[in-house]
């Protein structure tokens, strides 16, 4: 039984279940309230699937890119529950999640969420036709939109696009004739995305002890950002 929390985006998702499916999840637009929420959800979502906390045999969590803050705020709380309960965690990139959600067998997938300053976090996948995970073609990494634009376009193969990232530059990507719109309502990765990979990997022991858990920033934090160009001003 895998407890499975998804805090990268503007939203906060739990959900809990096994190899057979979702047993109950929750999803709340926090509006970056992510601490204030994340703990009340679990509670709310262990409730509804007549679970107790003694019951969780691994902790999932999404480990990025994404909101710095509401990734640590993930992170934190996945780690107190693993150590407090002994148990191992599932770390889950917010990009595979996202690709899994998309779905497509045999497909290729690019993800992008927006990472502000001007650019994306992507990744380009192939659908899992067989293991039910997608398959990367491509690691994680923080580009231009533009860049990734000609990264798709020079594949010169159809590809699924899906991601906060896609829809904020929405006529830049539009342009590439090799790129198929997927739905808005596949733009963030979800929570039930990140227990579907997480029993995957579970079943392989792709899984780490809490004090092992590493965030995936892709680049600096802002703050940092905003501290470094502070100082270089001054």
């Amino acid at each position: 039984m895998i407890l499975a929390i998804e805090t990268s985006v503007e939203r906060v998702g739990v959900a809990v279940g096994d190899a057979a499916g979702v047993r109950a999840s929750a999803m709340l637009a926090s509006d970056r309230r992510h601490a204030e929420s994340l703990t009340p959800m679990i509670g709310f979502v262990l409730e509804q699937a007549g679970l107790a906390v003694r019951d969780l045999d691994h902790i999932a969590v999404d480990v990025g890119p994404g909101l710095f803050t509401g990734m640590r705020v993930g992170m934190a709380t996945a780690q107190s529950m693993a150590w407090a309960l002994d148990l191992p965690v599932v770390p889950v990139s917010s990009l595979d999640a996202l690709a899994h959600g998309v779905g497509g067998s045999d497909t290729n997938i690019a993800v992008a969420l927006d990472a502000r300053r001007g650019e994306v976090y992507w990744g380009l996948y192939r659908g899992g036709a067989g293991s039910g995970e997608p398959v990367r073609l491509r690691e994680p990494e923080v580009l231009s939109p533009e860049d990734c634009a000609i990264a798709i376009a020079d594949r010169g193969e159809d590809t699924l696009c899906a991601g906060t990232g896609f829809l904020r530059h929405h006529e830049l990507f539009a342009a590439v004739p090799t790129v198929i719109a997927a739905p808005p309502s596949l733009a963030v990765p979800r929570a039930e995305d990140v227990l579907a990979l997480a029993v995957l990997r579970a079943a392989r022991d792709l899984v780490v002890a809490p004090d092992a858990l590493e965030p995936v920033y892709l680049r600096a934090p802002d703050a940092e950002i905003n501290w470094q160009t502070r100082g270089r001003e001054r």
